[in-house]
């Protein structure tokens, strides 16, 4: 289960306490806020974009947008997003679950600076019925994260 290969890798950082499961969906910003009893912009998404044959993830706030010109400049390609299929054969997390813990080997994490406004967020924990309660220097040094990165729009 991929909320298992989530908590493992929580587990290594000393974060797997964190780990909240809900008996309803938070596969989305929306009900993940509901769920939590949060503000929106507080729900760290897990956007995957495709990289030639692998892909890579952007982390940001749940109210940012990704901003197409920032996101090319950035990584030098067009902002495609996977399709559904695509998601957890390359990523290791289903839609709805897609988190930075425990991905598969090779695929690249971002966080995008509109987390940095926040002292804390929550990012889902490989399931659509969880989230991970994680300050931003946790969730940077949990994320195994390969930088920093100004690709969004809030």
């Amino acid at each position: 289960m991929s909320i298992e290969r989530a908590r493992a890798h929580l587990r290594r950082h000393g974060l797997e306490e964190r780990i909240q499961e809900f008996t309803v969906s938070s596969a989305t910003v929306a009900l993940a806020a509901e769920a939590l009893g949060c503000e929106p912009a507080r729900i760290a998404k897990s956007l995957s974009f495709e990289s030639g044959e692998s892909a890579i993830l952007v982390i940001a706030a749940g109210d940012a947008r990704i901003d197409n010109a920032k996101f090319k400049q950035r990584f030098a390609m067009k902002a495609k997003m996977l399709s559904a299929e695509k998601v957890e054969p390359l990523i290791g997390h289903g839609v709805g679950g897609v988190c930075p813990f425990g991905v598969n080997e090779g695929i690249l994490v971002y966080l995008d600076e509109s987390l940095r406004r926040f002292d804390h967020v929550y990012p889902a924990a490989g399931t659509p019925a969880s989230a991970v309660y994680l300050t931003i220097g946790e969730l940077e040094r949990a994320s195994e994260c390969a930088g920093w990165v100004d690709v969004c729009k809030q």
